[in-house]
C-alpha cells in the first residue's frame, strides 16, 4: 500500500528533524521549534494543542533533506517555468479574456495585473501545471465529461488547466483586496490598482475576478472541488481578519503566526494542488500528498516573505520593503528575537506607530538569529513538499519523472529566492 511505502522510505526520519513539533490538526499542522516559548501562551495551552506526527510520517518529517543550507545547488537541466512555458502563455490569453468586462472602467481595473509585462512569474500555475503531469498515474476510471464554453469534453488537462486559471485569479483578487487593506501604493514594480483608480473600484474588481472565478469553479461540475476551492476563499477571509484583530498575546505567538499563515497563503495552493488531484481521478492517499506538498510550499515561501521583508530593497521585491513591520504585524523573523530577546515584547505590544520603535526592532532583530531561524524553518517546510512528491507512486514516464524532479526544484527556488 502507499503508506506503508511511505512509512518504509521515510523511516527514521524524526532523527533529522529534532527540534521541532508538528502543531495543529491533520488537514494543516506546522513544524514549531520546541523550544520556542509563546509567552502570550499558557504552558497548558501549548501543550494541549502538541501531537508528533503520526499516520503519515512522509509528510511531518525531514528525512528529504535536499535544502541543507540554503546555498546549495539543486542540479535541474529542466527550469519548471520553461516546461509549461507554452501553457502558460495559453493561460494567460485565456486570463485576459475570462476578466472582459462591458464596463470600460472595471475591464481596465480587472485586467490590471493580467497584462503582459505585470502578470508576474505565475508561480502558482506552473505548481498547478506541473502537479498535474506529475500525477498523470493510472486511474480506475475516467473523469466525468463537463461543459466547458459549451463544448463536452473528458479531457482531464483541461480541467485541470482550469483550476490554474481559477487559482490565478482567486489569487489577484486577494492581492488587490490586500492592498487596499494594507494602503499599498505598489505591486509587482508599478502603482497598485487602489493607488492609481482607487480603492473603491480596486475592491469592486476584486470582487469581479473572485465572481469570474466562481463561475469558472461551477464549470467544472464538481462538487468536491467546488467546495475546496470555496473554503479557500473562506480562508483567506479569515487569515486576513486574524491579522486585522490580533489580540496582544496573539500577536506574539508562533502557532497563532503559522495557522494565519496557511490561511492566508498555503490554503490557496495546498487546496488547488489537491483539486488537481481529484480532477485526475486519483486515490485519497496521492491528494493528500499533493495537498501536503502545496501546503509546506506555501508554507516555506511566506516565510521567506518576511525574511525578504526585512533584507530586500523595494526595487527587488516590487513593494515597499518593511511593509508588515510599518503595518505593525509581527512576522516570524520578529517572533524568533523576541525568543532571544524578551524585552522586545514590550516594544511589540506598544506598537510601530512610532518609527523610533521600528528601530529599535531592527536593533534587536539584527543581534538575534530571527532571519537564520526563519529560513530554517522555511527549509524544514520546503523538505516536507519534496518529500510528499518522493513519496507518490512509482512512474517509468519521463515527462512525470521531468514534473516532479522540477516541482523538488520548485522547493529549493523558494528558499533562496530574493525577490
Amino acid at each position: 500500500m502507499l503508506f506503508s511505502r511511505i512509512s518504509k522510505n521515510l523511516r527514521g526520519s524524526f532523527n533529522s528533524c529534532r527540534g521541532f513539533l508538528s502543531i495543529g490538526d491533520h488537514n494543516h499542522r506546522f513544524l514549531i521549534p520546541h523550544n520556542f516559548h509563546s509567552r502570550g501562551d499558557s504552558t497548558h495551552q501549548v501543550m494541549r494543542s502538541l501531537n508528533f506526527s503520526n499516520g503519515l510520517p512522509a509528510l511531518h518529517s525531514c528525512r528529504y533533506l535536499i535544502h541543507q543550507q540554503s546555498s546549495s545547488v539543486v542540479e535541474d537541466e529542466h527550469d519548471p517555468f520553461s516546461l509549461v512555458a507554452d501553457e502558460l502563455s495559453l493561460l494567460g490569453n485565456k486570463l485576459r479574456a475570462m476578466v472582459a468586462a462591458e464596463v470600460p472602467k472595471l475591464a481596465s481595473a480587472a485586467e490590471y495585473f493580467f497584462k503582459m509585462g505585470v502578470e508576474g512569474k505565475r508561480f502558482r500555475p506552473t505548481v498547478l501545471l506541473l502537479m498535474a503531469t506529475a500525477l498523470n498515474l493510472p486511474i480506475n476510471e475516467a473523469s466525468a465529461p463537463i461543459e466547458l464554453g459549451g463544448d463536452l469534453t473528458t479531457d482531464v488537462r483541461s480541467r485541470q488547466q482550469r483550476i490554474a486559471e481559477i487559482t490565478e485569479m482567486i489569487h489577484v483578487a486577494s492581492l488587490l483586496h490586500d492592498d487596499v487593506l494594507d494602503d499599498a501604493d505598489t505591486r509587482r514594480g508599478i502603482g497598485s490598482l487602489n493607488f492609481v483608480m482607487g480603492n473603491k473600484l480596486a475592491v469592486l474588481a476584486g470582487d469581479f475576478l473572485l465572481s469570474r472565478a466562481c463561475v469558472a469553479l461551477a464549470s467544472l461540475k464538481n462538487t468536491e472541488v467546488v467546495s475546496l476551492l470555496a473554503k479557500v476563499v473562506e480562508h483567506l477571509v479569515t487569515g486576513e481578519t486574524m491579522q486585522m484583530t490580533t489580540t496582544s498575546d496573539q500577536q506574539c505567538s508562533m502557532e497563532y503566526y503559522m495557522e494565519k499563515t496557511y490561511y492566508k497563503t498555503a490554503s490557496l495552493i495546498s487546496n488547488s494542488c489537491k483539486a488537481i488531484a481529484i480532477l485526475a481521478g486519483q486515490t485519497t492517499e496521492v491528494a493528500i500528498l499533493a495537498f501536503e506538498y502545496g501546503k509546506n510550499l506555501g508554507l516555506a515561501f511566506q516565510l521567506i516573505d518576511d525574511v525578504l521583508d526585512f533584507t530586500g530593497t523595494s526595487a527587488s521585491l516590487g513593494k515597499g520593503s518593511l511593509s508588515d513591520i510599518q503595518h505593525g504585524i509581527v512576522t516570524a523573523p520578529i517572533l524568533f528575537a523576541m525568543e532571544e530577546f524578551p524585552q522586545l515584547r514590550a516594544i511589540v505590544d506598544e506598537g510601530f506607530e512610532n518609527p523610533a520603535n521600528i528601530e529599535l526592532a531592527l536593533d534587536y532583530l539584527g543581534k538575534s538569529r530571527g532571519i537564520q531561524r526563519t529560513r530554517e524553518l522555511a527549509v524544514q517546510h520546503a523538505n516536507l513538499a519534496a518529500a510528499a512528491i518522493d513519496s507518490l507512486p512509482d512512474s517509468d514516464d519521463e515527462e512525470v519523472r521531468k514534473s516532479r524532479k522540477a516541482l523538488i526544484d520548485l522547493t529549493h527556488r523558494v528558499i533562496t529566492r530574493t525577490k
